[in-house]
């Protein structure tokens, strides 16, 4: 029993990576520190991929043109990769069990829109497993604009009463509740990649009450509080808060990391259609009052960090089981889906208008304590070494077909490609931004991108970056070079 592991090794404050506190500092039980399962693939050599750890055999590639739902579906029933016939369109739970979170949003001074890809950016899933395609900036899209499709529909609404569907982005780690028909809207839907699956149905919770304050999901091996903290707290709070716990005469509680907190999600509930939170009404859900003046349900933090923006390290991740509130078109609204996993800042002034969707920035939420599974007692453990980062080209390939060697980049293993890079490729002021202590290079403590990049980057092993080892990038709104991608 178990889940699979989010692959998180580092440990982070408030402001960025920072060595792994002790038992009874600031930030000690964060999601770094808790071995879980190892996540574990096998690549079969027929464009399948199985999972060790869940059963589940998935997809290898993805084509680089998106589907919608029904297309989506009708695929799933003509697929026939690896002489299966069986496949579908994974659930969210299904899907989630994909995200890996020593990914990176990546950050490019200056970039307008989102467009060009950073060039330190890492996709939230694993590549060695399975292919990855940012958002195509030659069809207008975001490089964020990789949002994979699943079967699991919201049983509300979202925007403009928009019928809204849950994916996984992997370009940005999170789960988002999609807007993809407007009801009696006659034309297209919103389209997405799409990974399909086979085998196993996975994410079904068998929640047993002890009458005690705590409740054991068999499914998964964890024990978890009955109730919540009752209050909103900051990251740091949370985390003392599940540690500190002794609910039921236990005294290993935790923190949950996001797959853990994620997986008891009820996607057949909503504020809207129950007046009540996405969890089985097994658990008992303090009701807040949301930023548009109406009854709902809270944040809950989680123990993993995201690493996301200029300042990786400074959000954590949490899962909404009341609305994802935000803010569009002067409307306070439910933007995302009850289910969704966004992340906050870890301390700072609560708000409302960040972002695209007008996230509300709330800070302080919610703690629902864990413990259990097949997690090991407190570790530093290493973060696996991150594989070779391989994202496919703009061509489509068939995610029927057989696994082929790889179109798209394969790193690392060598020095950035740059031959055939257009001019004006190389990241322009790359040392003067980031030298702080002004000899001319830029040193590990001063890069501002994944440690494991740094080391990529560094093509003569000296432990520092010059302008010439500078990562390659397209000027704000060029276009990627072939194949490249800017990594």
């Amino acid at each position: 029993a178990g889940l699979v592991d989010t692959g998180q090794g580092r440990c982070y404050d408030t402001r960025g990576e920072t060595p792994c506190p002790r038992p009874g500092e600031a930030f000690f039980g964060q999601d770094a520190q808790y071995d879980g399962i190892t996540p574990s693939c096998r690549d079969n050599g027929n464009g399948t991929v199985s999972d060790n750890a869940t059963g589940l055999m998935w997809t290898k590639g993805v084509d680089a043109r998106k589907v919608n739902p029904e297309e989506a579906e009708t695929q799933a029933k003509q697929l026939r990769t690896g002489g299966h016939s069986d496949w579908r369109v994974p659930t969210i739970k299904e899907l989630y069990t994909l995200i890996d979170f020593r990914g990176y949003t990546g950050f490019e001074p200056g970039q307008a829109g989102m467009m060009s890809l950073p060039a330190n950016a890492v996709p939230f899933i694993d590549t060695a497993c399975f292919d990855f395609r940012y958002g195509d900036s030659r069809q207008g899209e975001r490089f964020i604009d990789a949002q994979w499709l699943s079967s699991t529909h919201y049983v509300s609404t979202t925007m403009d009463n928009n019928l809204t569907l849950f994916g996984v982005n992997f370009a940005d780690g999170r789960i988002k509740g999609y807007g993809y028909r407007r009801p009696g809207m006659r034309g297209d839907h919103k389209r997405f990649f799409v990974r399909f699956v086979r085998g196993p149905r996975y994410g079904e919770n068998h929640f047993v009450d002890h009458g005690d304050g705590t409740v054991s999901d068999q499914s998964s091996g964890l024990m978890w509080a009955k109730s919540d903290s009752g209050r909103g707290m900051t990251w740091g709070e949370a985390l003392k808060y599940a540690e500190e716990s002794t609910l039921g005469g236990y005294n290993d509680w935790r923190l949950p990391n996001a797959k853990e907190l994620q997986y008891i999600v009820d996607y057949s509930s909503s504020p809207d259609t129950g007046n009540s939170p996405a969890i089985d009404p097994v658990f008992e859900t303090t009701a807040i009052t949301n930023e548009a003046g109406v009854r709902d349900f809270p944040f809950f933090w989680t123990s993993t960090t995201h690493r996301d923006g200029p300042r990786p390290g400074t959000h954590a991740v949490y899962v909404a089981f009341g609305r994802a509130i935000g803010q569009m078109h002067g409307r306070t609204m439910d933007v995302h889906g009850a289910g969704a996993q966004r992340s906050d800042p870890k301390e700072g002034t609560p708000r409302i208008g960040h972002g695209p969707q007008g996230d509300a920035q709330r800070i302080y939420n919610f703690v629902r304590p864990v413990r259990g599974g097949a997690v090991a007692a407190p570790a530093r453990r290493a973060e696996r070494p991150l594989p070779p980062t391989r994202i496919l080209p703009a061509e489509s390939i068939s995610s029927s077909a057989p696994a082929a060697a790889p179109q798209g980049l394969s790193l690392p293993g060598g020095a950035p490609p740059r031959s055939g890079a257009p001019a004006g490729f190389q990241r322009p002021g790359f040392v003067s931004r980031l030298d702080r202590d002004g000899d001319g290079r830029v040193s590990r403590q001063e890069f501002d991108g994944p440690p494991e990049r740094f080391d990529f980057h560094d093509a003569n092993k000296d432990g520092y970056l010059s302008e010439d080892e500078a990562p390659h990038l397209g000027p704000p709104g060029a276009r990627m070079p072939q194949g490249g991608q800017g990594l």
